[in-house]
């Protein structure tokens, strides 16, 4: 409990922390986890980088001009990977989807895979937009309004030609 309640009182007071925790499925556990393990992410040049080391990307094999996918490889940080998994497996059970822009791309990947499959997927979405949160210095905002338009961007309208 006491723990706990350092790490929340830590979250609260560091700017890097609060601006992690505006991201779907991260919160006072690992915003702390991630700038305990990466600062302020610039030892990673982009954002699959940044999950390849955590282990959350498909191995590859190639053969022959071939490439196949295989699971995830594992590797890394084993700790923080974990807690970007339960987080994204928090968010697919418990999140308003219809809030964020990632929720019709979730809706659409729990419609064609495995839920552990799109678990993951969301936990290696998660983790990079973490990671462009940290290093970029700025807010998340894939957040949307009652009728799925970003907010704080101009209302995208269709066009018919007659």
């Amino acid at each position: 409990m006491a723990l706990t309640r350092d790490l929340e009182r830590l979250a609260r007071e560091d700017e890097a922390c609060q601006r992690l925790m505006t991201v779907p499925g991260v919160g006072p556990l690992v915003a702390t986890a991630m700038i305990a393990a990466v600062a302020d992410g610039s030892a990673f040049g982009r954002g699959r980088d940044f999950t390849a080391w955590l282990g959350l990307v498909p191995r590859q094999m190639s053969t022959g001009g071939k490439t196949r996918l295989g699971g995830i490889t594992k590797r890394g940080n084993t700790y923080l990977r974990r807690l970007f998994i339960h987080g994204a497996r928090s968010f697919r059970l418990n999140g308003n989807r219809s809030r964020h822009q990632i929720g019709l791309w979730l809706d659409d990947l729990d419609r064609r895979t495995h839920k552990n499959v799109a678990t993951v997927a969301l936990a290696n979405k998660l983790a990079r937009i973490a990671w462009s949160v940290l290093a970029g210095g700025r807010d998340y905002g894939g957040l949307s309004d009652a009728h799925g338009a970003r907010v704080g961007s101009p209302q995208r309208t269709a066009c018919v030609v007659t």
